[in-house]
């Protein structure tokens, strides 16, 4: 069976927002919501871990948690100021550094925590202790800047990662997939002149951020074609994400030959999430787990690191994420989910998927991939 690590932190779940409902902050004619907060709950995350440990899934796993990240490693994606602030505000009760990323008190440890788990995921996964390995990250990442944090993004987690790996030579290429259904803005920023990640960003086009994720935008300097956004019409559903890793995500990982994928896992492109207009299903997550994973078989002796991005229906994201986290551990354990009869016969049809392909083929071809 594969060794399958899952990395994750109970004190994660604790990460506060303050009082919102939903994206507003409440206050004036804001009135709070009965359990209020933010879309970013822990509630998503709790109840996918919840449900590893019913279906006894969670028992095949290497489950741990890992250190926070330390300056030093925070250091290397975040400017020094950036990060005093941050703990500046930390420890005075919380506060707000950007758009939509309220923290209450002991933020800024929680968020280290959460670029510590997906660090010492990679590194289990590079050094050979841990075949693939799934980092239950929170708050998520992959929206911010080194010096500015937005959608619920405090710290880079992914980048925080790659970059230690970097630092300690574990890898030289690392690709990064993002399928959460808003553009990886942040992850692209942080490696947008360099060559030695590869970013592939899967998103609805114009969600959110809305003025970045364009198919133009290639990288520069070194980075120039190190990376690939591929925005999709609201709507797509399971074949527009898979004729979308066939034409694109796999034959760009294959050209560029990774020693490690690592993928950005949102589960907000779900059919039933509040975020997002698209109708991904719980199959369209296990099966891009399935070809990601057949790509590293083939490109980097399987090394495959999956880190929990977005993802806002409490009901749908457990499902979903069982179905990724069985498929990496090659287990028969399932968790059927209920929500497919609904979402299978809500899917596209035929004239929407053919007009959606031919987009992806002619972004293909614009990315030198036809």
């Amino acid at each position: 069976m594969t060794k399958t690590g899952f990395w994750w932190d109970e004190r994660c779940f604790w990460h506060s927002g303050g009082n919102y409902a939903f994206l507003l902050p409440v206050g004036g004619l804001v009135q709070p919501q009965a359990a209020g907060g933010l879309p970013e709950s822990p509630e998503t995350k709790r109840r996918l871990k919840n449900l590893l440990d019913v279906t006894g899934l969670m028992r095949e796993l290497h489950s741990g948690s890992a250190p926070e990240a330390t300056e030093e490693e925070l250091r290397r994606v975040h400017p020094r100021e950036y990060l005093a602030e941050f703990k500046r505000l930390s420890d005075a009760g919380g506060g707000e550094l950007g758009r939509r990323t309220p923290f209450g008190p002991g933020g800024y440890e929680v968020a280290a925590l959460s670029a510590g788990l997906a660090a010492q995921a990679l590194r289990a996964v590079l050094s050979g202790e841990q075949d693939n390995a799934y980092s239950l990250s929170r708050p998520p990442g992959h929206h911010c800047l080194p010096d500015f944090p937005n959608g619920f993004c405090l710290l880079a987690n992914i980048a925080v990662a790659v970059e230690a790996a970097f630092a300690e030579k574990r890898a030289g290429r690392i690709a990064v997939i993002d399928w959460d259904v808003h553009h990886g803005n942040g992850t692209e920023a942080i490696f947008y002149g360099r060559d030695d990640v590869l970013t592939i960003s899967l998103h609805q086009d114009r969600n959110y951020p809305p003025d970045t994720g364009h198919v133009e935008a290639r990288g520069e300097g070194r980075g120039e074609g190190s990376n690939i956004n591929v925005p999709l019409m609201p709507g797509g559903g399971h074949e527009a994400y898979l004729s979308t890793f066939r034409r694109i995500v796999l034959p760009a990982l294959h050209r560029y030959r990774p020693d490690a994928i690592v993928v950005a896992c949102g589960y907000d492109a779900s059919g039933v999430d509040p975020l997002s207009r698209m109708m991904a299903g719980s199959e369209t997550f296990a099966e891009m787990t399935r070809m990601t994973m057949d790509a590293a078989a083939d490109l980097c002796g399987g090394r495959l690191l999956i880190v929990h991005e977005g993802g806002y229906s409490e009901a749908h994201v457990p499902f979903c994420g069982h179905a990724v986290i069985q498929t990496l551990a090659g287990s028969g354990i399932a968790a059927p989910d209920p929500l497919k009869p609904r979402l299978d016969s809500q899917q596209p049809g035929e004239r929407f998927n053919r007009l959606q392909d031919e987009m992806i083929g002619e972004m293909a071809a614009f990315f030198g991939l036809a």
